[in-house]
């Protein structure tokens, strides 16, 4: 990869963006951090809607082009770098069952999330993108069960997104303390990676906070 391909991540610390830059530095990536300061609403300026409408991070532009959407962002990355071995091959039988459950946690985990914590009356099993919480939260159980990863002893990608997922969500109540969701994010935020993301976006929130 070329000094031309570097990757700018657009970027705010302590939010969804977190994960992403980990995986960066897990890959071993060469980047550029584009910060925005969430806390002044630099997302929702007009600068950064042109990148991303809806005002999100994480977005990432490479070669020219914008990603958005934080699983198209992870598959993207990921298959950018298959030398960090992060991503099973198209030809790999775990190439379909990685798919699965990196798309299950934009179609399914957050949309549970959100209701649960928002008290919204879930919609009917037949009509719900994840059936109900209960039932999304057990299949999940169930796959992080057969550990350490979501596939046994292999480590991918799909490991980065869903360790810093529960970082946060077991930090704010929004999923039981099971002891298996526990360890694995334990697991996964002691890596050195999430250790120097988690000390930089400490120090840029910090100042984020004092420039208002």
């Amino acid at each position: 990869m070329t000094s031309a391909d570097r990757i700018t991540l657009y970027y705010a610390p302590q939010t969804r963006a977190t994960g992403t830059r980990v995986l960066l530095e897990e890959l071993g990536a060469p980047y550029d951090l584009h910060v925005l300061n969430m806390k002044a609403g630099e997302q929702r300026q007009p600068a950064y809607l042109v990148v991303n409408p809806l005002g999100k991070v994480p977005a990432v532009s490479h070669r020219g082009q914008l990603v958005t959407e934080q699983v198209a962002v992870y598959i993207y990355l990921a298959d950018l770098f298959p030398e960090a071995g992060l991503t099973p091959a198209l030809d790999d039988p775990l190439r379909g069952p990685y798919l699965r459950w990196i798309a299950y946690y934009g179609s399914s985990f957050e949309p549970a999330l959100i209701d649960r914590y928002m008290q919204h009356t879930p919609a009917p099993v037949t009509q719900s993108p994840y059936a109900d919480y209960d039932t999304m939260l057990g299949a999940l159980e169930a796959q992080l069960a057969k550990g350490p990863y979501l596939f046994g002893e292999r480590m991918t990608a799909a490991d980065v997104l869903w360790g810093t997922a529960f970082s946060w969500t077991l930090m704010f109540g929004l999923v039981p303390k099971r002891d298996v969701f526990v360890s694995y994010a334990e697991r996964m935020t002691a890596r050195p990676a999430f250790q120097r993301v988690k000390t930089a976006d400490e120090e840029m929130a910090a100042q984020h906070a004092a420039a208002i």
